[in-house]
């Protein structure tokens, strides 16, 4: 093993604290530019989630099918039931057209009858479903 002489010692820890000195990997301020429409749409968004109840509603289903007939009926529905709300869902590998938010089952049953007078292949989720 080769020992250092003390200058060269005392150089190599000059140049280690020198170098050492200089190093600035994080020290800059990073300064974000966002637009406040992003902010606003955050706040629709968490709002709109938290009024989503899936698993403490009563929903119908009108039809399970191919993609161009679900919105199709979806579509038809919405113009026919403008006061229920509707969504297609993607479960392979069929599109099913959910509709309602009901929170009682009476309330469900009610509508379910109504909605079986136009759609033949229709029945009731229950929550957590």
């Amino acid at each position: 093993m080769r020992i250092l002489t003390s200058r060269k010692n005392v150089f190599l820890t000059f140049t280690m604290l020198t170098l050492a000195y200089n190093i600035h990997a994080q020290s800059q301020n990073l300064t974000l530019n966002q637009d406040p429409k992003f902010e606003q749409l955050l706040n629709d968004k968490r709002k709109f989630n938290t009024s989503i109840i899936t698993n403490d509603s009563y929903r119908i289903q009108i039809f399970s099918g191919k993609s161009e007939d679900a919105k199709k009926t979806l579509s038809d529905f919405k113009r026919e039931y403008t006061n229920i709300d509707g969504t297609i869902i993607f479960n392979t590998p069929n599109y099913k057209v959910i509709v309602g938010n009901f929170k009682t089952r009476i309330e469900a049953e009610k509508n379910l009858a109504d909605i079986r007078k136009k759609y033949k292949s229709v029945f009731l989720l229950k929550p957590g479903k």
